[in-house]
C-alpha cells in the first residue's frame, strides 16, 4: 500500500471549474480542467495561472465534454503540458464542436487590451494528444490502472476508476453523475468496491421531478403559453438538454399532447451536437433506440424550424406567435437567447422556461430568482414575462439518488469527498453521507490536498 495525494483545485465551493489532480510516487493525474461559468469574478479566475506545473501532468482524463469539465484544456496545453488525454470517443468528437465555440465566444468577451485565453493553434495541439478509450477497457497510466463506467450525464460521460497496478484499493472519480430516467441516455453504472469516492452534488439538498410529472408540466407550459398567444422561450445548453428537449417535444407531438406550436432551434451549435448525437445513437437507452430502428427522427418533427445563420435567426422575430425559442446559452450568459430575451421577457402573454442548473451569478439565475429588472447588453430589461422551472430535465442526479449511489459503494468506502456543487448542497449531502450510510464525507476547500492510501 502506497500513499498518493488529491488536491481540489476547481468544481470546490462552486458547480462549475472541474478540476482534480491526483499525485502518485512518480505519475500525476489530472482530472477535468474546466472553466469556471456564471460567477462574478469567473473572467479573472479563469485566466490565473494553474496552481501546479502543466508540463508536470501526465496524463488528462476528461469525465465529458461541457465546458465546465473540458474549457481550459487548450489554456492547460499552451501553459505546458504535453501528456496524454484520455475519455471516450463521444467526448471527443463532441469537444471538437464544443471548444472552438467556447473560444469564439471568450473573443467576444475580452476586454480591451486583453490577450484571449487560447488560440486555435492550442485547441489544435490539444486534440493532437487526445485519444478515445472504451467504457470498461483498462489502461495503465503510468503507475496507475484506469477504467470508464457510464455515469449516465450526457453521451460519453464517464467515471474514471483508479487504482495502482495490481492492488485492489481504488478511487473513484465520478464526473457529473446523470438523472434517470432520462429521456435518451442510459442509468449511470453503479459503483462497487472502491476506496475512495469524489462525487458530485450539484442536486445533493433536493429532488427533482419524476418522468411522467416532467412531461406534463413540459405539455402544460406549451399549452399555457399558446392559449395566451405568447412566447416561449427555452434557454437550453447545446450538448444533451436541447437533445433531451427535442425528443420529448417529438413525443409530445406524435401524442397529440401539442398542436402545431412552431418551434425553432436557434443554435448552431446544438444543430451540429444533435448531428452527433445522431452518430452514436446505438448508445442511447433502449426505449430511444427502438424508436430509432423504426426510422423515427427522434430529433425532428413537423413544426420545427432550424436555425443556422444569424438572418434567419433574426426572422424569428416576423414569426407571428405562439412560438417556442430554444436557444443558448443555457444560462443566458450569452448566445441568442439574450436578444430573444430582450424583445419578449417585457410582455406578460410571454414565458420564459428553465430546464437546466442556473450558476449563482449568472443572468438565467436572477431571472429564475424573480429579478424584474435586469441588464442585457448594457440595456436594462423589465422581466414581466411568466418564469417556470421544470428540474426534471436536469442532466444531474437529485439528492436521494445521490445517496443512493453513494450506498452502494459504502461496504468498501473509507472516505467521500463531496464536490461540484454550491456550499449549501455539498454540505447538505455529506452530512446526508454521515448519518445515513456512516461512511465518513468530507466537503473540501479550494486548494486542499488530501493524502490517502491506494
Amino acid at each position: 500500500m502506497h500513499n498518493a495525494t488529491i488536491s481540489f483545485y476547481g468544481g470546490v465551493g462552486s458547480v462549475t471549474g472541474s478540476n482534480f489532480l491526483l499525485s502518485g510516487e512518480k505519475t500525476r493525474l489530472l482530472i477535468d480542467c474546466g472553466l469556471i461559468q456564471g460567477e462574478r469574478f469567473a473572467h479573472e479566475a479563469n485566466r490565473r495561472f494553474f496552481p501546479f506545473d502543466p508540463a508536470s501532468i501526465n496524463y488528462l482524463f476528461v469525465t465529458h465534454a461541457h465546458i465546465d469539465h473540458i474549457g481550459r484544456i487548450p489554456k492547460l496545453v499552451k501553459d505546458g503540458f504535453r501528456g496524454k488525454i484520455w475519455s471516450t470517443e463521444e467526448t471527443l468528437e463532441l469537444s471538437k464542436l464544443m471548444l472552438p465555440d467556447a473560444a469564439s465566444v471568450m473573443q467576444t468577451e475580452l476586454q480591451g487590451g486583453e490577450a484571449p485565453l487560447f488560440e486555435e493553434s492550442d485547441i489544435e495541439h490539444a486534440f493532437s494528444l487526445w485519444e478515445a478509450r472504451s467504457f470498461h477497457e483498462r489502461f495503465i497510466a503510468g503507475e496507475f490502472e484506469v477504467a470508464m463506467k457510464d455515469s449516465g450525464h450526457i453521451l460519453g460521460s464517464a467515471m474514471f476508476e483508479i487504482r495502482r497496478i495490481g492492488e485492489i484499493r481504488s478511487v473513484v472519480f465520478t464526473g457529473d453523475l446523470g438523472n434517470f430516467p432520462t429521456p435518451l441516455l442510459n442509468e449511470p453504472e453503479t459503483i462497487s468496491g472502491a476506496t475512495y469516492l469524489v462525487m458530485e452534488s450539484v442536486y445533493g439538498d433536493r429532488n427533482h421531478e419524476g418522468a411522467e410529472r416532467r412531461k406534463e408540466r413540459l405539455a402544460e407550459v406549451i399549452r399555457v403559453s399558446a392559449a395566451k398567444g405568447g412566447v416561449l422561450l427555452v434557454p437550453s445548453f447545446s450538448l444533451e438538454k436541447t437533445q433531451a428537449l427535442l425528443f420529448e417535444l417529438d413525443n409530445l407531438y406524435e401524442e397529440k399532447q401539442i398542436h402545431n406550436v412552431p418551434v425553432f432551434l436557434d443554435s448552431p451549435l446544438a444543430i451540429k451536437v444533435t448531428e452527433v448525437y445522431r452518430r452514436f445513437s446505438s448508445r442511447f437507452n433502449e426505449t430511444a433506440r427502438a424508436q430509432v430502428s423504426r426510422g423515427n427522427d427522434i430529433f425532428s418533427f413537423r413544426s420545427l424550424r432550424v436555425t443556422m445563420d444569424v438572418q434567419d435567426s433574426r426572422k424569428i422575430a416576423q414569426a407571428p406567435p405562439p412560438k417556442i425559442i430554444i436557444a443558448g446559452s443555457g444560462m443566458s450568459a450569452g448566445g441568442r437567447i439574450v436578444e430573444h430575451e430582450k424583445q419578449y421577457l417585457g410582455d406578460p402573454k410571454n414565458s420564459i422556461l428553465f430546464i437546466g442548473y442556473q450558476a449563482v451569478g449568472s443572468l438565467g439565475r436572477q431571472i429564475q430568482e424573480g429579478v424584474k429588472k435586469i441588464r442585457i447588453n448594457g440595456e436594462m430589461v423589465y422581466v414581466r414575462a411568466k418564469v417556470e422551472t421544470i428540474t426534471g430535465y436536469s442532466s444531474h442526479m437529485d439528492g436521494d439518488h445521490l445517496l443512493e449511489f453513494a450506498s452502494k459503494g459504502a461496504d468498501t468506502a473509507e472516505k467521500i469527498f463531496v464536490v461540484m456543487g454550491e456550499p449549501k448542497s455539498a454540505l447538505f449531502l455529506a452530512q446526508r453521507i454521515k448519518d445515513y450510510i456512516g461512511v465518513d464525507a468530507h466537503v473540501p476547500e479550494m486548494g486542499e490536498s488530501v493524502e490517502i492510501e491506494l
